[in-house]
């Protein structure tokens, strides 16, 4: 039998993608319609002005990260020790029950602030899980050869489903509120079936006799001493920190931004929370067919300044269409990081330790994106939206250029083939 040429050609792996496309899509299309219900309750039901009902968006964000800071180094570990295919499917399934209890109070009209910031954080518990042992799925079932452009496959399931997610979200919402949930729920549950139906591999090689936490700190400390991964971890981190624009989407949708004089409403927040996907999912196909090969490391630092310069147009912008736009190139950008980082922290780590390395980075994405709606919604509430999305934009330029000379070996990152020591390029 030949030797496959394309991830797809492998059946497991087309399991892996779908159940994965699922899971986003079922996730991003409930956090759009859970952004725009926080903030229009905040709004309408609690009588807060616009700069407190932002404020609340970043609770949302703060109530998702807290588990998912908890309960990530512990979850690490269960992917390097247990079944990855079940830990995952559990995890999903996690957000299954969070997703139809969000219906079910929805449909009842029992809906509050309280409420909300409850359920949003059992998706941080799935998120803490999920992350980790998904992610260290693809490299038991892909050769390594094909693993960059199995990497770019998967950012491509994530981007359409954050492209299509929204807007599905959007429309069910603005259709019958509930209806957004139910369609949620079954995507969850397709995903369930779709990971659980890979076949078995075997289950890395952990030495048991070494005491637990202590395992989780070989993971810390694993990338401690990796200047290549830790300068790709907090990059990320910092970086989306500040430069958290899609946290305040629902303040420009409702307050912000109008389309032929009314504000553009929950089916315009749908197509923002969807465009940065566009220019991702456009970008991750092309990188799935043509990955980055030469100076992977200085394209990784690039895309992240175009990534702040897209975040302060979006911020200063009040033209729909051109912001539109704007979030469609901060997501191509963003979308050239996740595939120089994914696959650098893929390939530079032994399986045996993928699991936990791989909680690590999930904890600097989570913390970049949930912490970074908490920061963004105290930025608004000091500088007002516009404000906090254009200092956002800033800062991401800013830390890109300081993380350019902290880590030399971000810039000297020539190919996916090159290994670093603590101190110095090695050869492969």
């Amino acid at each position: 039998m030949k030797d496959p040429t394309s991830p797809l050609q492998i059946p497991d792996y087309r399991k892996f993608w779908l159940g994965r496309f699922c899971s986003f899509m079922g996730s991003v299309s409930v956090a759009v319609v859970l952004g725009w219900q926080v903030y229009d309750v905040a709004r309408t039901a609690y009588g807060m002005s616009a700069s407190h009902a932002a404020f609340q968006l970043g609770i949302i964000g703060f109530v998702q990260f807290l588990p998912m800071f908890v309960l990530a180094p512990v979850a690490g570990l269960v992917a390097d020790r247990m079944d990855r295919r079940k830990v995952a499917a559990a995890a999903v399934g996690v957000d299954l029950v969070m997703i139809l209890a969000l219906g079910a109070i929805t449909a009842s009209g029992a809906v509050s602030l309280p409420a909300l910031f409850g359920l949003a954080s059992l998706h941080g518990v799935a998120r803490a899980f999920f992350g980790p042992s998904m992610s260290s799925i693809a490299p038991n079932i892909v050769p390594a050869r094909l693993l960059p452009g199995a990497v770019g496959l998967n950012s491509t399931a994530m981007q359409i489903g954050m492209v299509v997610g929204p807007a599905l979200g959007g429309v069910l919402y603005a259709i019958q509120p509930a209806l957004a949930y139910w369609v949620a729920a079954l995507f969850c549950a397709i995903s369930i079936a779709c990971t659980l139906s890979i076949s078995p591999f075997p289950l890395p090689v952990v030495d048991r006799t070494v005491h637990p936490l202590r395992q989780i700190a070989e993971g810390f400390s694993y990338i401690r001493h990796s200047p290549l991964l830790l300068g790709c971890v907090t990059l990320d981190l910092f970086a989306v920190l500040l430069a958290g624009a899609t946290a305040l989407l629902p303040v420009y949708a409702r307050d912000i931004l109008t389309w032929h004089g009314h504000p553009v409403g929950p089916m315009g927040l749908g197509q923002m929370r969807a465009a940065p996907a566009v220019g991702a999912t456009v970008t991750a196909i092309v990188l799935s067919l043509r990955p980055i090969a030469r100076n992977v490391g200085v394209k990784m630092l690039w895309a992240v300044v175009v990534f702040g310069f897209a975040t302060i147009l979006f911020g200063l912008s009040r033209n729909y269409l051109l912001s539109l736009a704007a979030l469609a190139v901060l997501g191509a950008a963003d979308m050239v990081s996740v595939f120089v980082r994914g696959t650098l922290v893929q390939l530079s780590t032994p399986d045996e330790m993928r699991g936990r390395v791989s909680s690590i980075s999930g904890i600097a994405i989570s913390a970049s994106n949930e912490l970074g709606e908490m920061q963004s919604g105290i930025a608004a509430a000091l500088l007002g939206a516009t404000g906090a999305v254009v200092f956002g934009g800033v800062g991401a330029i800013v830390v890109t250029g300081l993380w350019a000379m902290l880590f030399p070996q971000l810039r000297h990152s020539r190919t996916f083939a090159m290994r670093y020591d603590t101190n110095k390029e090695q050869a492969p």
